[in-house]
This record gives C-alpha cells, structure tokens and sequence, in this order.
C-alpha cells in the first residue's frame, strides 16, 4: 500500500518558475562556458535545440499527465517497468553526488573573497567548506517543502537573478564605453574545430547547465492546478536560463583571457575586473554574499525534489524500509542524511586532484554522465507511452500527434548519448593529472552508479514494500 499523502498543494506557478530557475539557473556555471569564448553562441543554440527545448516540451507533457510525486521514477516506471524506474530515480539522485562538491566548490570560493581571496586555491578550506554547507543545507529541509520552497524563491531573486542581471549590465557598458575585449568576433571563431574532439569536451557542462527541469515534477502532488501551472513555468523557467547563461557567459568572456579563465573562481575574477574600472571595487563582497545566497538557493532545490521522488519508489518496495521513513513535517529524513553522508565521501576528490579547477571538471563530468543516462531512459519513455498509455489525458500534447514525440524525443535521446561520450575527452587547457586515471575515474564511476540499482533491484525483499 502507498502511504497516504501529507502534503497540501502550496506551491503556486510563481513559486515553481523561481523553483526551476533556481535548479538550472546557476551563476556559477558562467566560467565553464565563456570558456567557449565566441563560440558559446554556436553551443548555446546547439544545445537549446537539441537538448533544453526536447527537455522542456517531454518534462511538460508527462508532468501534465503524471500530476502525483515522483517525476521521472512513475514515467519511466509506467513506461519501461520499475526496474528501468528505479535506475531512471537512482541516477537522479546519483548525479547530485557528484555534483554537490562541485557547486559548493563555488560557494566556497565565493565566500573566499570576503573572507581571504587567498583562500581561493586551499583545497584544504574549500573542503570543510563544502562539508559544513551541506550538512547545513539538508538541515534546512528538515522543516518541510514550504519552508524549503520560501528559500529557495528568495535566493534565487536575491543571488541569481538580481546579480545575474548585474553582470549582464556591467558587460553592455562594458562594451559601449569601448574598452578592450578579449574574445574575437570574426566568423572563424564562432564554428568549432571539429577535427580535434578537444573543441567541444566542454560539451557535457554546457548540458548539465541546462539539465534540472523534470526535478520540480517530484513536487507535482504539492503544486496548486499542476495540469495548468507546470507548463508555463517550465517555459518560463527555461527562457529565463537561457538569457542568463548567455549573456551572463558573454559579460565573463570579454574581459579575462580565456586561458586565465577558472572554473571555479572565474565569475568573482570578472567582477573584480569589472569593478575595479569602475572605481567600485567594495562592492565585490556584497555580490559575493548574494552569488553564495543563489547558489544555496539551487541547493536547496536540489537537495529535496529528487529525494521526494526516491522516497516514492521506497514505499513500492525498491528501497529497505529504513528509507521509508517520515518526520512530522512529511519529509524522508533517514534519505537526506544517508544523501549527506555519501556527498561527504564523494567530496575528499577535492583533496587528491591537481587543482580545484580540475576537481570541478571531474566531479562536473561525472554528475553529467551519470544525469545524461537517466534522461536518455526519459525520452524513451515519453515515444513508448504515446502507445501505452494513449487514455491518460496530458493538458500539453507535444504537437503533431506521433511524429512529433517521435522527433522531439528521439532528438533529446541522441544529443544525451553523444554528450556522455563526449565527457571522456578532457579539455585541452586544463591539467587534469594522469589521463589513465582520470578515464578510468570516469568509467568506473559511471559503472558502479548503474549497477548500485540495478543489484540492489534485483535482491529487493517482499518485505520492503510499504506497509501502513
């Protein structure tokens, strides 16, 4: 028996696209891609096409026809099985494990630069800091998914948007008061160089950056009129992110060299430039604690939607009972710390990496490829249950009945296949250590992160299914 929902539907459409944005619109993934230099433009609207607006159109229909909790778990369970719903879920969850370290790298460079700018390159600091962060994080939501929705809304405003639109402005001046640019326009700058794989290694950042909008769908038994509201957040959400990320990557590229570009500091570094030609030099801390405030915010975000969705999959008998717990305010506490706990293993990568840059790539690489295989199963999922499930009514239809669900999804499929393959070549500027090791980082990970589910289905008891 599934357990009887807790929740009231307290999200509204404005609270979602603050929710969404906040999962994707990270500021923090700006130096990842004016690395790109004038070539972002070419990735940007590569991507979009095959991968942002195929995530968008397939998360908006199955969202509008699955309105319970569990997202991406109940399509591809009622699709492809609850094996395969199971590993979809599983991957989810498994991505952020990586992908935590990496983020909270950022915060706590950021938070370098009110502290110690020296501190930038510790990886000693950046490690407690990540730690004491996230424990901090998942303590937060403790408290239910009203509490932790209110803070995410206003981090987002606060850290993302306002500083997003910031950065953006700073660069148009930038521009019209003629100072010197560092990327170059000419047409032979904007198309890759196809014939060296090198050129596009960045390839799975850029996707992970746009990855995130199947996670509010976790939320779906909270949110008020789902079949009407998820849609236009989820467009919304999307055409928000990907003006940000493009002129916020532009307003980075034209005024640091892109070899002087890092991943994890590079955002503060082109404030500091900005605004130091400006003569306004103590603002940085100040945008320092709101860039920190955004990125919490993404956190936070993240921490609970696919938690809730892997809850759900626990009380069909896929988890031991353990993972069925739930506090007074509703929320799978025994699962945010077993999260927790994972993430603070995963984290001591920070320490053995040549620089902090490089185990950004690394653990960025990994959370991609592990993303990129469950929203692969998703897309499959959203062709076959055109065909096996045509009587559950959507209130979007991807347009042209068969054609285009075949097309959209099929689209989303590949771009996810190449992407994944893509994540093993490293990027030419950044010294990533022992290539031999950093491959076989890569491929072991991804192994052992499809075979945790798949081995842990296979010996499921009958005795974990849920019992009231």
């Amino acid at each position: 028996m599934i357990p009887p929902t807790r929740s009231k539907r307290v999200i509204s459409i404005f609270v979602l696209v603050m929710f969404n944005v906040s999962i994707m619109a990270s500021l923090r993934t700006l130096p990842l891609i004016s690395e790109l230099g004038y070539k972002m433009f070419f990735f940007f609207i590569t991507v979009a096409i095959l991968f942002l607006i195929p995530c968008a159109l397939v998360s908006a229909e199955l969202a509008t026809g699955w309105t319970k909790s569990g997202g991406v778990y109940i399509w591809v369970r009622e699709a492809l099985g609850n094996r395969c719903g199971f590993l979809a879920i599983w991957m989810q969850c498994g991505h952020n494990i990586t992908w935590y370290p990496a983020i909270l790298s950022f915060v706590a460079a950021t938070l370098a630069y009110i502290i110690n700018p020296k501190l930038v390159d510790n990886k000693s600091y950046i490690q407690v800091s990540v730690l004491a962060i996230f424990w901090g994080m998942t303590l937060i939501n403790y408290f239910g998914i009203k509490t932790s929705n209110i803070v995410s809304s206003i981090g987002v405003i606060v850290g993302t948007l306002i500083p997003g639109a910031f950065i953006i402005g700073l660069g148009i001046t930038w521009i019209i008061m003629g100072n010197p640019i560092q990327i170059s326009f000419s047409p032979s700058h904007l198309i890759p160089d196809f014939s060296h794989f090198s050129s596009v290694a960045l390839i799975p950042g850029l996707f992970l950056s746009f990855a995130g909008l199947e996670v509010s769908t976790g939320y779906a038994g909270e949110v008020q009129n789902p079949k009407k509201n998820f849609p236009k957040a989820i467009m919304l959400a999307m055409g928000i992110t990907f003006s940000l990320f493009m002129l916020g990557s532009f307003s980075i590229a034209i005024v640091i060299p892109r070899e002087q570009i890092s991943l994890v500091a590079g955002l503060m570094e082109a404030l500091k430039i900005y605004l130091t030609n400006y003569g306004v030099s103590w603002a940085l801390p100040l945008l320092a604690g709101c860039l920190v405030i955004g990125s919490l915010a993404e956190i936070n975000s993240w921490i609970i939607g696919p938690i809730k969705a892997l809850h759900t999959t626990a009380t069909h008998g896929n988890l031991p009972p353990f993972a069925q717990h739930l506090n007074r305010h509703g929320m799978p506490t025994h699962l945010l710390v077993f999260q927790a706990i994972v993430v603070m293993i995963v984290s001591f990568v920070i320490l053995y990496m040549p620089s902090t840059s490089a185990a950004y790539w690394v653990l960025t690489v990994i959370s991609a490829q592990t993303y990129l295989i469950m929203y692969f199963l998703m897309f499959i999922s959203a062709i076959r249950l055109r065909y096996t499930h045509p009587h559950i009514v959507r209130a979007y239809h991807i347009p042209c009945p068969h054609k285009g669900i075949w097309w959209i999804s099929s689209i989303g499929a590949l771009a996810s296949l190449f992407a994944l393959f893509i994540g093993y070549v490293p990027p030419h500027h950044l010294n990533i250590g022992d290539i031999f090791i950093y491959e076989a980082t890569l491929i072991i990970s991804l192994v052992v992160m499809i075979a945790i589910p798949l081995i842990m289905y296979q010996f499921r008891k009958p005795e974990w299914l849920y019992q009231k």
